[in-house]
């Protein structure tokens, strides 16, 4: 688990560079509904402060069904601290929307990175396990 959090840090530092990454739910939606096949994997995170967010949980649940329809490995994330320091601030310097993270691949040329190939394999095992949407640990700084 340690190891898909590590590959999962990796990732998204990489897809932050390339400029692959949709930060929050709503833009993540926007994204999902015009240009589906763009999304090569999502996140989903909450804390302890949004666990019992009625609404925060439907449009998880939303996003879950739009992944497993679409075949978007997805996992999840109990940090969201940790994924604002890795994805870093809005224009005003206020942290992001980090509930929900999608790296897509916006060009017809596969972005291939290894941390992606891992995770996918992680989430491959997972499911073969009956984990749906399995639970990762990023490390910490």
């Amino acid at each position: 688990m340690q190891c898909a959090g590590k590959a999962l840090e990796e990732l998204l530092l990489s897809a932050k560079k390339q400029d692959n990454l949709t930060v929050g739910v709503y833009e993540s939606a926007k994204v999902m509904n015009v240009d589906p096949d763009s999304v090569a994997f999502c996140v989903l995170a909450t804390d302890e402060e949004y666990e019992c967010d009625i609404a925060l949980q439907i449009h998880f649940t939303l996003i879950q069904a739009f992944c497993f329809d679409n075949d978007i490995n997805i996992v999840r994330v109990n940090d969201t601290q940790r994924l604002a320091e890795l994805v870093g601030s809005d224009e005003a310097g206020e942290p992001k929307d980090t509930h929900c993270i999608l790296v897509t691949n916006p060009s017809a040329d596969a972005w291939k990175d290894p941390s992606l190939e891992k995770l996918s394999l992680f989430c491959e095992e997972s499911r073969n396990v009956y984990e749906w949407v399995p639970a990762i640990t990023l490390p910490e700084r």
